[in-house]
């Protein structure tokens, strides 16, 4: 079974399908459902709906939906000469291993829709009622899960083959919000010295996978740094950080002052102070100030100034809440990241990526980036944001996969959850009396041009699927 796995996940890297560019994957879906006379539906989104009826004694058994999403992110090495809105991706089989020819596999999340087509295709499987969902945009926007529309999904149970580590099964997922706060410039003539401080070299990492390991944020040093300072500087140009959903590693800032000399001596000594705070954590941290020669004619004003260094130093970073039930415990419920800080269109703008488990606790954390902007007479505004899927005590399916899990491999399963998002809580919100856990094969290096699976991993993880469907009844 696993080469037929494998033959309709080769079919699928034959046809380009990056993120927004689904179109001819989404068409080859429907094409497959069409020539063997399975109901399909194709939305606006082109997310697929392929259904096919119970096998023989499972007719009055609950329907399941296995959801993939279709699209890939679309990397590759230095050198490399691949076209990915033209060419296949190359499968190179290494013993247990497959990857691709110094591209991303797609493996993430080409396996779920394979297992899809493998059980669609198939004559000699027993399941009850199937709905192969997939999806369209997951590693970009997820507007193909928010576009959904329940009118063709009946399936209350949902098997969302999106992991990435066999073994662990996923129940609960944050939901999240950016939240963008600006400052209106009011600049004034530039007087005295000029400095730029430099905060570099720190580990950063993912705002959701990594907040739990306490590792420091540039923009957040600066802003600590620049509160010991504050009554002796004016703010001449700020930026840090590079991404919303990565911990900053680096940031920068020139300051006019009529007092270097002691501003200099002040963040030495903070610097080292500092530094010994993140011996562990973040050892490597470089903390520089050095003259700025180049002229500025003009400095944010004392009131915009003091408005910045007081709000980066008070906003909450890191995380906020912890699981501490038996199944999730010391597992991160929720956080909050200050990930960018630049001028745009005369302002001074703050990008904070906001994530929680738990919806109420997301709208708190909100609140109170509001409340404190508003203290520093800053505007926000929210955008992008994505439901959680909330971890639920009572679940049929979960208990399934445990037991099934248990006899088909003779191990115990990893039940946990991921602050991070995941195309769950949309469904979740769409169909409310959803079952749903996720699960997948070992794929490692996702995202990159390294990317490789575990072959028999793909093959257990395919088994394992057919038990369950088999358990379901």
């Amino acid at each position: 079974m696993i080469e037929k796995v494998l033959k309709w996940f080769e079919k699928i890297n034959s046809i380009p399908r990056e993120s927004d560019k689904e179109e001819r994957i989404s068409n080859f879906l429907v094409d497959f459902a069409k020539e063997r006379n399975l109901e399909v539906y194709q939305d606006e989104a082109l997310n697929v709906i392929i259904k096919k009826p119970a096998t023989k004694g499972y007719e009055n058994a609950p329907t399941v939906i296995i959801q993939g999403h279709m699209d890939m992110v679309c990397e590759k090495a230095q050198g490399s000469n691949h076209n990915f809105d033209e060419d296949p991706i190359a499968f190179i089989r290494e013993g247990d291993i497959l990857r691709a020819d110094n591209t991303t596999l797609g493996a993430d999340d080409g396996i779920a829709i394979a297992y899809g087509l493998a059980l669609l295709d198939s004559n000699d499987i027993e399941h009850p009622n199937l709905e192969i969902l997939c999806t369209t945009a997951e590693e970009t926007t997820m507007n193909g899960a928010l576009s959904l529309s329940k009118e063709h999904l009946k399936g209350e149970i949902v098997l969302n083959i999106d992991g990435e580590e066999e073994g662990v099964f996923l129940i609960s997922s944050a939901g999240g919000i950016t939240s963008l706060v600006s400052f209106d410039i009011n600049r004034e003539k530039c007087s005295g010295d000029l400095a730029k401080i430099v905060v570099s070299e720190l580990k950063g990492g993912h705002s959701g996978m990594e907040i739990n390991k306490q590792r420091a944020n540039a923009i957040k040093l600066m802003g600590r740094i620049l509160y010991e300072v504050k009554d002796l500087i004016n703010i001449v140009n700020i930026k840090g950080g590079s991404k919303d959903n990565a911990i900053a590693t680096y940031g920068e800032i020139v300051v006019a002052s009529n007092n270097m000399k002691r501003v200099k001596e002040i963040i030495s000594k903070i610097s080292l102070m500092i530094k010994a705070e993140y011996e562990f954590e973040d050892p490597d941290i470089k903390i520089d100030i050095e003259d700025f020669r180049e002229k500025r004619d003009e400095m944010f004003s004392k009131d915009l100034t003091e408005n910045i260094i007081e709000f980066i130093y008070s906003m909450p970073y890191g995380v906020e809440y912890m699981f501490n039930n038996d199944e999730l415990k010391g597992v991160v419920k929720a956080s909050l990241n200050l990930g960018i800080v630049e001028e745009k269109d005369k302002e001074v703008l703050f990008t904070i990526s906001i994530r929680s488990a738990v919806d109420s606790i997301l709208d708190e954390i909100r609140n109170k980036i509001k409340i404190l902007a508003n203290r520093m007479n800053a505007k926000v505004e929210e955008n992008s944001a994505y439901p959680s899927w909330q971890y639920s005590k009572d679940s049929n399916i979960r208990n399934i996969i445990v037991n099934t899990y248990k006899d088909f491999s003779g191990k115990e399963p990893i039940i946990t959850a991921v602050h991070a998002g995941l195309e769950c809580g949309i469904l979740k919100n769409l169909i409310p009396n959803a079952d749903i856990i996720s699960f997948g094969p070992d794929i490692f290096r996702v995202h990159t041009p390294d990317e490789y699976c575990s072959i028999s991993s793909v093959e257990r993880t395919f088994e394992y699927l057919k038990k369950i469907l088999s358990e379901i009844k």
